[in-house]
């Protein structure tokens, strides 16, 4: 077996950043083969994040920008599992780099962007060796937009990332959606695009409610149902983001602020990824 120095551990601690201790087991297990080595680590990389896989990965960087002609849109998320980490200078650099590769290739899943090469480096093996150095579990989460004209904004240090969809450009009016979205937290654009399963979800809890409520005993089932409907409408109306009061004037809804901008001007959709 070849000698392991202190040297070759440095070097491989170096070209990796991964632990001195972990650099040594490596260089012992491929008896000194530099390459073999690197290979063991992002081998082992593999290993930590199946082990890894019940742990909570709350805080990370999101960075969410478009393409140059801003018809598409990415939200990148690389997640990590401390705030020490995640505010670090080049674990940013790192999240960013990932970003502006889903960027240049057009990617359309996590897949595909596992697969992008950077500097001749797979993000996949990218994400393996930086899991290796940092000790900790890292997931890449991706969402995309594409559409006329999209709008893109980080919010909160790179805690969260909005997109949104336009049927023209209108690059200020994209902005105050965006930071709505951010602050507001809707569930669609519109009551049509709240999906199906999600209204009756909130019709059951609504009638389950209401029966529980000794107020309500002995009402008619359809006194109940047509209660219930109302205050489905209400939840449209808090939680779809036309219908929402607009943050900057609450005088009137989101709806009436983009008809004040453009009345053919449509939200096409949004994207909104948040840390926690």
């Amino acid at each position: 077996m070849s000698a392991i120095t202190a040297q070759d551990i440095n070097k491989l601690r170096q070209a990796t950043g991964a632990g001195m201790m972990d650099c040594r087991k490596a260089l012992t297990e491929t008896n000194g083969d530099f390459e073999a080595a690197i290979d063991w680590l992002r081998k082992q990389g593999q290993k930590v994040a199946a082990k890894r896989s019940d742990r909570e990965a709350k805080e990370g960087v999101i960075i969410a920008q478009t393409s140059a002609d801003n018809k598409t849109g990415f939200v990148v998320c690389i997640s990590c599992e401390t705030d020490f980490v995640s505010k670090n200078a080049e674990f940013v650099a790192f999240a960013q780099s990932i970003a502006d590769a889903a960027v240049a290739n057009n990617v359309k899943t996590v897949d595909e962007l596992n697969a992008v090469s950077i500097n001749g480096t797979t993000v996949a093996d990218m994400i393996n060796d930086k899991l290796a150095s940092i000790g900790e579990k890292i997931a890449v989460k991706l969402e995309r937009v594409d559409a006329p004209f999209v709008s893109s904004y980080i919010h909160g240090s790179y805690r969260m990332g909005v997109l949104v969809g336009l049927s023209t450009e209108a690059a200020d009016l994209g902005k105050d959606l965006a930071m709505q979205i951010a602050a507001m937290n809707p569930v669609a654009v519109d009551a049509d695009s709240v999906p199906a399963e999600t209204v009756a979800r909130e019709r059951a809890i609504i009638i389950d409610t209401m029966k529980e409520d000794p107020k309500m005993a002995g009402k008619p089932e359809e006194m109940i149902a047509k209660i219930a409907e109302g205050k489905i409408a209400a939840f449209f109306k808090e939680q779809t983001l036309l219908a929402q009061s607009f943050v900057k004037d609450g005088s009137k809804t989101v709806g009436d602020h983009v008809k004040s901008v453009g009345a053919d001007i449509k939200v096409t959709e949004f994207k909104r990824v948040a840390l926690g």
